[in-house]
């Protein structure tokens, strides 16, 4: 049976348990896994640039004994003259898995209704899950456990880093807060499958306009970008809109004592970020970088697993 993981709830919250689990023993463990041996090839393609996703994915692929393809979209048919429909038969005939950064999630659904081999989104408009792997790790790890744990989103709302916060924070038992302008609010379809979701875990999701109350008593203090990419062009309206939603010393000291902040990265410090948070010694954030690597190798060897049943 091919699975796909196309956003944060492709797996159930017991399925996300387990590959971080696998996550943490790979991580003690590098070695271990070789379910790529051969090597097998994996196509890593990319729509937009990248530094952690194209690092992570392609020492993780080594790492498991197979031989990572990178693929950009200027240097092949795909997104040109050839449809992801398309190019998913072609891959899959050489190819183990598919991992795509990528702009429309419309696109990875395709490839993946077309394909029998895992596809993977390494970054969508829409959702970043592998990144919240990567995030829910680095909590375990420095909480022990997410369960019941409050994490606070500072910024855009409708980005697609709130978007995996709200689906996989609530997955993990996590009480999500976003705060954001109303105008930068999390997709109503999105906040309607967490709180379905939140019916089995325990978790809950807040929408705040008010960045104290967000942050009052949090455990996990949260921002991404106010400029994705793609969105350059809406800059100076973003810096305005979001303006009042930095994470500031000020804004961490209404937090747990024992918060700890996070960040996916790139990083404009000054912006989302006052330097003194991101550098400071509540940042996790080479910690989280570094569990890119650990939590998708954990991912493909969980998914590969599910091709052998």
């Amino acid at each position: 049976m091919t699975r796909h993981f196309l956003r944060d709830d492709s797996i159930t919250p017991a399925e996300q348990a387990e590959i971080l689990d696998l996550a943490a023993e790979l991580k003690a463990d590098r070695w271990r896994e070789k379910p790529l041996a051969g090597p097998q090839t994996v196509a890593v393609i990319f729509d937009k640039s990248s530094t952690r996703t194209r690092v992570s994915f392609a020492v993780g692929i080594a790492d498991l004994g197979g031989s990572p393809l990178i693929i950009t979209t200027a240097s092949s048919q795909l997104g040109g003259k050839e449809t992801p429909a398309d190019t998913a038969r072609v891959l899959e005939r050489q190819v183990s898995a598919i991992v795509w950064r990528t702009y429309a999630q419309e696109g990875l659904e395709q490839m993946a209704a077309n394909t029998t081999v895992p596809v993977v989104n390494a970054l969508s408009d829409d959702f970043h899950p592998c990144q919240l792997l990567a995030d829910l790790l680095t909590i375990r790890e420095h909480k022990g456990a997410t369960q019941g744990l409050t994490m606070s989103f500072f910024g855009d709302g409708k980005s697609n880093m709130a978007h995996s916060y709200v689906i996989a924070g609530v997955m993990a038992g996590m009480h999500v807060r976003v705060a954001s302008p109303a105008d930068y609010a999390p997709r109503a379809d999105v906040i309607a499958d967490a709180d379905e979701i939140a019916k089995t875990t325990g978790g809950s999701v807040t929408l705040l306009t008010d960045v104290n109350e967000a942050a009052a008593g949090a455990d996990v203090m949260v921002t991404d970008t106010w400029v994705s990419m793609g969105k350059e062009e809406e800059k100076l309206e973003r810096l305005r809109d979001l303006g009042g939603y930095k994470v500031t010393t000020e804004l961490m000291q209404l937090a747990q004592p024992d918060a700890m902040f996070i960040h996916c990265l790139p990083a404009d410090r000054g912006y989302e970020v006052d330097a003194e948070v991101i550098d400071g010694p509540q940042s996790v954030i080479w910690d989280e970088a570094e569990n890119r690597l650990h939590a998708q190798k954990a991912l493909l060897v969980w998914l590969l697993r599910q091709q052998a049943v």
